[in-house]
């Protein structure tokens, strides 16, 4: 495909036919054909302008086109799991016009959205949910006596997921239709992991493209005709298939029909294939062979580079990049692969993000110590926990969004045993145009309330080396919080870090004699210092204090509320449950045991400015934080009203936008 032309609108002959999954129907098969190489070439071109989730979505063109041309999913279910592959879904259900607003503020989500479409049945964003919630769907079909159908869209990486297992399990619950399409690329954000995926890799390497039509073909040969039951052409079909490799036998081992594998590009034979399994009453398996990146070189030759992307510019068949800051993600994957060097013990595991969490390079120079154990948090952590207890120092990276799956493991097998388990914690804090679902707003509320546990928030690349440091010396699990943003680099925010790392220590990186105390957390002590040095322009001196850890609190803190200080406190993470409230929390147990009134009016004059009790939207991670208050610009802003009244303490609820944000009401 040359997608070199910057505005090709006027080449769409069928996709500007195309308002509602019906007129598909007044197509022709060569037509969808047409229309399938029209939509990778829409989606490719809006990518490029927004950024978002390329390989994928080219991979399921024709398996989305020939699924709406089948069933009517204004009434009919279509579940996606994780869902960043719905876009040819989006387009065909009306919103075409909006893709060149994809994951960008007011406009379309990247997943799955029921407020942007009926056709859309959950917000999703995490791994191996689709077959759990499908059953409960046709559990309650069952119930309420309905005829819909019910079609769950799961990847070969997904399948591994300990929750789609768990769900495969109790099919037996359900007695109706019910369609599980495996849609199999061999990836994820990273190739797929385990041995089932090596079961399913050499199911894809035994077939040859003829292989793929002879079993379609066999397959279509004995979906039902009129007159010939469903359930009789189900057992013919099941005497016949005969193939050593097959994942059939997994499945049917179970009692779940297995159908495939097919080609998912085949748009005819697909759409054939829907139309006989959706009259099967019972829950079934299409498992198809798709590839991701197809249509699009660049994508086609590396869906790893071009799984999750930013912008960026189409040169014919090679694309280019702007380029970008160096990245936490960047600081920690050097400073990892430099412990490493002088320490053996050190190992690294991972859930399908070596890339996303800078394990690239420990992988290349340590893959004896390197584990990826695909979409399975909880395993990674248990895994973590075992090889703590033979002595080695394992660092678990995963995003924030994906380590909440890990709860009870990091509870039951880390902190109750108190295992010197490293948790590097990516895209904590609001992410940006990813969304709701993929904020990282919560992970020091989940694991603040873990005995034995210490949490770090870093405030630059010096300080991500030295909270490493620390957390390989210390012989209890330690978790280092970090956002997907750009390291600080101008002074003083990239000077701060020459201090040690002592445990529940904050350090003062500006002095002033003032009422005014910015406490901040991580990378928002870079926001603190540049509202300081802001306001010292006005004549209004601030301090600023970097808590450095969010667990245990500094009982250095606690005193700027005996000391009479106005506490302002700035985080990147929920207020509920976050570091402001556990600060708060601490100070009132120690005016309560003090009986020190002064403290108590200071605890009552702090503003805690951090995220709301609300689901942030889709924008800017630098239009996030400002709807949190937490930019310099808001921080100093908060001063100043502090400056004139003398006041603070009361809340107020503003709507902007879509989204909200917690002022303080002065």
């Amino acid at each position: 495909m040359n997608c070199s032309e910057p505005n090709p609108k006027q080449r769409w002959h069928y996709l500007e036919r195309i308002a509602h999954p019906s007129d598909l129907r007044n197509l022709t098969a060569a037509q969808l054909e047409e229309l399938a190489g029209e939509i990778r070439e829409f989606i490719t071109h809006a990518v490029s302008q927004t950024g978002g989730h390329l390989a994928s979505n080219l991979g399921v063109v024709e398996l989305t086109i020939a699924l709406h041309s089948v069933f009517d999913f204004y009434k009919d279910r279509l579940l996606w799991d994780v869902g960043h592959q719905c876009y040819t879904h989006k387009i065909l259900t009306g919103r075409k016009d909006r893709l060149n607003q994809l994951r960008q503020e007011g406009g379309l989500s990247g997943f799955p959205n029921p407020e942007e479409s009926p056709a859309d049945v959950f917000s999703v964003g995490h791994a191996g949910t689709s077959i759990a919630t499908a059953i409960g769907m046709a559990l309650g079909a069952q119930h309420n006596q309905t005829d819909e159908k019910i079609v769950a869209v799961v990847g070969d990486a997904s399948i591994v997921n300990g929750l789609s297992f768990e769900a495969l399990n109790n099919l037996g619950l359900v007695k109706r239709q019910l369609l599980i399409i495996l849609n199999d690329n061999s990836m994820a954000i990273d190739t797929t992991q385990g041995s089932l995926a090596a079961l399913l890799s050499r199911v894809r390497l035994s077939h040859t493209y003829d292989d793929i039509r002879q079993t379609t073909g066999m397959i279509l040969n004995h979906l039902p005709v009129i007159g010939k039951p469903m359930e009789e052409a189900l057992e013919n079909f099941k005497k016949t298939i005969r193939m050593a490799l097959t994942p059939s036998r997994l499945f049917e081992s179970l009692n779940i029909p297995y159908f495939g594998p097919v080609d998912g590009h085949d748009l005819n034979s697909l759409i054939a294939l829907f139309k006989g399994l959706s009259g099967l009453e019972r829950p079934a398996i299409l498992h198809v062979f798709t590839r991701k990146g197809k249509g699009f070189t660049p994508a086609d030759k590396n869906p790893r580079r071009f799984h999750s992307t930013g912008p960026f510019v189409i040169n014919g068949e090679s694309v280019s990049s702007s380029p970008h800051g160096r990245t936490f993600t960047d600081a920690f994957g050097d400073a990892l692969l430099e412990a490493a060097q002088g320490n053996p013990c050190i190992t690294a595991i991972t859930a399908a993000m070596s890339d996303g969490t800078g394990l690239s390079k420990f992988r290349q120079h340590f893959p004896d110590r390197y584990y990826d154990v695909g979409i399975a948090e909880s395993a990674a952590v248990d895994i973590a926990a075992g090889l703590a207890k033979q002595g080695l120092r394992p660092v678990v990276c995963i995003y924030s969004t994906f380590l909440q799956r890990s709860f009870d493991q990091i509870f039951q097998e880390v902190s109750l045993q108190n295992l010197p388990v490293i948790f590097c914690i990516d895209r904590a804090g609001v992410v940006g145009d990813d969304g709701p679902t993929h904020h990282g707003l919560w992970d020091i509320g989940c694991l603040r309330m873990l005995p034995n546990l210490i949490l770090i928030s870093p405030a630059n690349e010096k300080e991500m080396r030295g909270a490493l440091s620390y957390a390989l010396e210390q012989k209890q699990p330690v978790a280092i919080r970090y956002p997907r943003d750009t390291v600080p680099v101008c002074p003083p925010a990239s000077e701060i870090g020459s201090e040690p790392f002592q445990t529940g220590r904050s350090i003062t990186v500006r002095q002033a004699d003032s009422e005014w105390v910015i406490v901040s957390l991580g990378v928002l002590t870079s926001e603190a210092l540049e509202a300081a040095a802001e306001l010292a322009q006005e004549g209004i001196e601030v301090s600023i204090v970097h808590a450095r850890f969010a667990k245990p609190i500094d009982p250095a803190l606690v005193e700027l509320f005996a000391q009479g200080k106005t506490v302002i406190v700035a985080e990147d993470h929920s207020r509920a449950g976050g570091f402001g409230e556990a600060l708060l929390a601490e100070a009132c147990q120690t005016a309560l045991k003090r009986q020190h009134e002064e403290m108590r009016a200071a605890i009552g004059k702090a503003v805690l400015l951090a995220a709301p009790d609300r689901y942030i939207p889709i924008a800017k991670r630098r239009t996030q934080m400002e709807w949190m208050g937490v930019t310099a610009k808001a921080i100093a802003q908060t001063v100043r009203k502090l400056n004139r009244t003398g006041s603070s303490g009361r809340c107020k609820e503003e709507s902007i936008g879509s989204g909200y944000v917690w002022k303080p009401l002065l």
